[in-house]
């Protein structure tokens, strides 16, 4: 099994999981971080980096790109126009606001979908529409190896 088949298995199995911020535990609660700590998890086993904790607004008041520094340094980076099933999606929510959500994109071609943790929905596949593509503010691959 690819690494990208293994992460969208791995982000299939969280489907259902309850938004709960700072959370990451499949079945009990997590946000779109935790979401992406436990794939990393199954896949590679101990995460690279501690996570502070984290109010909803971090980050703002300093404007710093916090998701996209973290992502370069374990993620790889990936041309925002070729997609991958597998790939890390970093969402910038707001013109001008910085990158705070993530997804992984579990389908492409004609009707893409992700995967993410969404306030009041959970852990959900969502049509990858042309509203969600338009806030795509960057694009990673997980590195190849398993744990």
């Amino acid at each position: 099994m690819t690494v990208a088949a293994g992460v969208i298995a791995e982000a299939r199995t969280w489907i259902g999981t309850p938004y709960l911020h700072q959370a990451s535990a499949r079945g009990a609660g997590t946000d779109c971080l935790g979401l992406l700590r436990g794939v990393w998890r199954a896949i590679y086993g101990a995460e690279p980096e501690p996570v502070p904790a984290y109010t909803a607004d971090w980050a703002e008041p300093d404007h710093r790109e916090v998701l996209h520094e973290a992502a370069c340094r374990w993620l790889l980076p990936r041309p925002l126009h070729l997609a991958a099933v597998g790939d890390v999606l970093l969402f910038r929510m707001r013109d001008g606001s910085i990158a705070k959500h993530l997804g992984i994109q579990s389908e492409v071609g004609s009707h893409p979908k992700f995967i993410h943790a969404y306030t009041g929905h959970g852990v959900i596949e969502s049509s990858l529409s042309q509203p969600w593509q338009r806030r795509i503010a960057a694009r990673f691959a997980f590195p190849e190896g398993t744990k």
